[in-house]
Formats: structure tokens, sequence, C-alpha cells
């Protein structure tokens, strides 16, 4: 999660917090959580501060939620490898309900957030389209050349230089990207990306897909 540390090291790619005007201190360095509330699938289904992001059905009977961080490696690899995976079975056949929750672990991953939000809007289909293309370009955007890099992804997405800029200084955005982070933090006990919760269980680390075929399978039955 972001730190004063973290924050100090991402001032060395270019621009991107002075250009983009990112108030990091309002994004929330989070210590670990002092309460000792267990999580429930209803405290994971709570309304949060932004939309959910999803794929599949309100009402299947198994929903998964995943908090991911842009920058994260592992994550990248599971939305590479494993999601597909996932989509194919259980998505596309409107088995299970997929959601995905920002959860940024630095600077730059919280400004990939943003960007895909800014440009899905309110469609989740669009949404994870445009994860899918920052997962595949993280090396690239995630690198020295992040400001260039993500406003060249947006550009390619529909939107012009000026609304890249304008989606990078939404403090409103950032700050409900932290709120949301917090509730995952202090309430899940989310502290590591990739987590995930299958109908509230929680599963942490990259994991495989015969892994959650494992845990979505008895689930689909009873």
């Amino acid at each position: 999660m972001i730190t004063r540390r973290a924050f100090n090291a991402a001032l060395t790619f270019t621009g991107l917090a002075a250009a983009a005007g990112l108030s990091p201190w309002r994004l929330i360095s989070i210590a670990n959580a002092q309460s000792a509330q267990t999580a429930t699938a209803a405290d994971v289904a709570k309304p949060v501060s932004l939309p959910d992001m999803a794929l599949g059905p309100k009402d299947a009977p198994v929903t998964v939620t995943e908090y991911a961080s842009m920058t994260c490696p592992h994550c990248a690899r599971f939305a590479e490898e494993v999601f597909p995976k996932i989509k194919a079975a259980y998505i596309d056949t409107n088995k299970i309900r997929y959601v995905f929750r920002e959860f940024p672990l630095d600077i730059k991953a919280a400004a990939g957030s943003m960007l895909a939000r800014c440009i899905a809007k309110d469609d989740g289909s669009k949404y994870f389209a445009v994860i899918d293309m920052l997962f595949k370009q993280q090396e690239e955007w995630a690198g020295p050349k992040t400001t260039e890099m993500l406003t060249l992804i947006g550009k390619q997405a529909g939107l012009s230089g000026q609304q890249v800029e304008t989606c990078l200084k939404d403090q409103k955005l950032l700050d409900k990207i932290a709120a949301d982070q917090k509730y995952a933090n202090e309430v899940l006990k989310v502290n590591s990306t990739p987590t995930f919760f299958i109908n509230g269980e929680k599963v942490t680390g990259e994991i495989s897909f015969e892994e959650f075929d494992k845990k979505i399978k008895p689930l689909l039955k009873s």
C-alpha cells in the first residue's frame, strides 16, 4: 500500500505525480488492521465507494471477487494465464459473477486504475478489456515513462490527451479508490495482491485454474 517511501520512489518516473497532480497522502498509508472482525460474504458484497466492475449475472450462485494492483506481476500473470480459463468455463456460461476491485500498491498502480475507470465509465465488459490491456503492457507503462504510456493507452481507447490528464487529476476518484482500499484492508483483511473471495472465502495469492475449479464446483452443486 502507498507509503511515503513508496511515493518518494515513484517520483523517479517522469512527471506523473507532478504533471497529473496526484495526492498520494490521500490515497492512505494503511497499517495492519486492528479489528478482529472476520469477513463474511456479506462484508465482501457490501456496497463500496465505486461501482463494482463485474462480469456475469448478478444472481449467480457463486461470486468471485478479486483484489488486485495494476503493477503487481503476480496479478498480471494470473490475468494472462488463469483468468481466461475461468472466464471460458464459468463466466461466459453464466455460472458465476466475477468482480474486480482495485487495491493499488503504489502510485503508478493507482494511476492505471484511475485510467481504466475513466475509459470504461460504468461498462464492466469494457473495464475488463482495459485492465487486460494494462496487465499485458504492464512492463511498458509501469516503467520510467508512465505518463507517456498511459496517455498513449488512453488515446488508443478514445480519450484525448487532455482527458487523460483530467482523469489522472481527479482527486474524487482517487479518494474513492483509497476508501475502498481502506475498507478491504481493515474489514476484509486484504494486505497483498492478488487476493480473492469465493462466496466470502478468502484465497490469497496467485493460484491455478485447477485450484479455483476445486473451490467453485462444489458451490455450484450445493
